[in-house]
């Protein structure tokens, strides 16, 4: 990494990443990838002071600074990470979380915004707060970093540990009155060095507090434990210093240089400068935390990665699945519908339907009892078949969620009219006469028989042939008579069943176009989630080269 456009670019895909990975907001890994982005966006050399509540830490910065910039008293104070910058007088500038400043000369308003409450609990209602101060070292390019003391609340460890990274230099301050106490040591391992922190300094502060000969005895103890420590930092530039904070800021306010001196604050000031100059001329980011968190998000993104692919898989799989299910159902859906459309239109094909019909149909035109047979028997019977094909295009319809089908409604020809020929002139009857009587009348259903051959019986049976006839057969003419009457019956339910079966077929096929449309349909809503699936994969599979690039550079 060379250039600012490469550290843009780095966050950038960071950011990314992040957001792919859906972390709790309060997660460490998220803190500390915003943390990292944010370093990487804004690289002025930050140096954080960090440390236990009530080790001096805030006196300490005062006394680098020559004033009482910072909030100090006898109980923890720091309740927020206050960034001290350059700036030509001293101001205080309070970021809230709904994005309103606040900016004041001097530095009064942290005791508002700044400082634990009486709970000892930080305000949430503020998102950053900044002091420009007219410092000759802060004018270098230099900030300060003045933290929450750790070990009180979890909170303000989270908020410690997030801002650690986005430090260039790191002072833990130490309390020479105690050995380094385990949590120091944990903090020292966790917060600092398995996150690629290692530029840090540690001062001793209080040792004015212990007598001559302990305060030797203590110094060696503590350089042992700083020793231990591999810090980054130049060549001939020790990482433990002596700094007596309340003493040295008692001084600096009363411009005593010598008094400060004898603090060990001038030599602190002096190897800060040094680090500074060293590490600003090699280059304005410190990479191994940097890449120490990267790495980590990169691993969250593999993992991510190949969870989504396992997803993805499983969706494939089952949508395999389903449609191969589809696919049988449509199978056995088309044969079930093709087999009842065959048998209806087998029961349609009109020699059959003559021979099964035309002779009951004549006899129930002649009997005046057409509509009770069309209702009873003719339309039963299509109904079973109607209800067998619509079968199998509901089911089509719920299993695909298609659009439901229109009814397939058979269309029935109006009932059929019978045109009898004319009787046959009776003996002694002259077609003058004027007495033949009506053979056929009409009916809204068809013809009745009346007359003097009302009694004749169509089909075989005997027929009467007149009221004084002492004759045993029906006379030759008669019988023919009767055939004719029973052919036009005929002739008649074969027109009604021609119509019929006509119409029929006509609307069948139509019904069949429609039904295909619905059998044949398929759903693909399953393919919309595994394409959003994919997208997102390949997105995090992108991110994940280029933030391999980015690192290896």
């Amino acid at each position: 990494m060379k250039n600012s456009e490469n550290y843009q670019n780095l966050a950038n895909n960071l950011r990314a990443i992040i957001g792919i990975l859906e972390l709790d907001r309060t997660s460490p890994l998220y803190r500390d990838g915003i943390a990292i982005c944010q370093y990487l966006e804004n690289p002025i050399f930050r140096i954080a002071v960090f440390g236990p509540f009530n080790y001096g830490k805030s006196t300490l910065l005062n006394a680098i600074l020559g004033q009482r910039t910072l909030p100090i008293d006898l109980i923890p104070t720091t309740g927020a990470a206050i960034h001290v910058r350059y700036g030509r007088e001293l101001q205080t500038r309070i970021t809230l979380t709904n994005s309103r400043e606040i900016t004041e000369n001097g530095t009064d308003i942290l005791k508002q915004f700044a400082i634990l409450d009486d709970n000892r609990r930080m305000r949430d209602d503020v998102a950053k707060v900044e002091v420009f101060c007219p410092h000759p070292f802060l004018q270098t390019g230099v900030e300060l970093l003045d933290l929450p003391g750790t070990d009180d609340r979890e909170a303000q460890d989270a908020l410690v540990r997030e801002q650690l990274l986005t430090a260039d230099l790191v002072i833990q301050v130490l309390d020479a009155r105690k050995l380094m106490t385990l949590g120091e040591r944990e903090h020292l391992r966790d917060w600092l060095m398995d996150r690629g922190i290692k530029t840090v300094v540690f001062v001793a502060n209080f040792l004015n507090l212990l007598e001559p000969d302990e305060q030797k005895q203590v110094y060696n103890r503590l350089l042992f434990v700083a020793e231990s420590f591999r810090s980054e930092l130049p060549n001939n530039i020790s990482n433990l210093y002596r700094v007596d904070a309340l003493p040295a800021l008692r001084a600096r306010l009363k411009g005593d240089t010598a008094a400060a001196q004898i603090t060990g604050l001038g030599i602190f000031e002096s190897a800060l400068q040094s680090i500074v100059a060293a590490k600003q001329e090699k280059t304005a980011i410190q990479f191994p935390r940097v890449e120490a968190i990267a790495i980590s998000i990169q691993q969250a993104g593999e993992t991510k990665a190949q969870a989504i692919s396992a997803e993805i898989t499983a969706a494939e799989a089952k949508d395999k699945a389903k449609l191969e299910i589809k696919q049988k159902a449509q199978k056995l859906i088309q044969k079930g519908f093709s087999a009842s459309v065959s048998d209806f239109q087998g029961w349609l094909y009109l020699p059959k339907l003559i021979e099964r019909y035309q002779s009951e149909l004549a006899s129930a035109l002649q009997n005046g009892t057409f509509a009770i047979w069309e209702e009873e028997i003719f339309k039963i019977a299509i109904a079973e078949y109607q209800e067998d094909i619509i079968k199998w295009v509901n089911q089509a319809s719920e299993f695909f969620d298609c659009h439901q089908p229109p009814e397939l409604t058979i269309p029935f020809p109006n009932p059929p009219e019978i045109i009898l020929p004319p009787p046959p002139l009776q003996p002694n009857t002259s077609k003058e006469s004027g007495n033949v009587t009506p053979l056929a009348i009409a009916t809204g259903l068809g013809w009745m028989l009346a007359g003097v051959v009302g009694a004749a019986v169509v089909g075989g049976a005997t027929y009467l042939f007149g009221k004084g006839s002492n004759e045993s057969e029906v006379p030759k003419s008669s019988v023919s008579y009767l055939d004719l009457v029973v052919q036009a019956y005929r002739e008649a339910a074969k027109d009604y069943l021609t119509h019929f079966t006509t119409e029929a077929f006509a609307v069948l096929q139509e019904y069949e176009q429609i039904a295909e449309t619905i059998i044949n349909c398929h759903v693909k809503e399953e393919a919309l989630k595994i394409t959003t699936q994919h997208h997102q994969l390949q997105l995090l599979q992108t991110l994940l080269h280029n933030l391999s690039e980015d690192l290896s550079m």
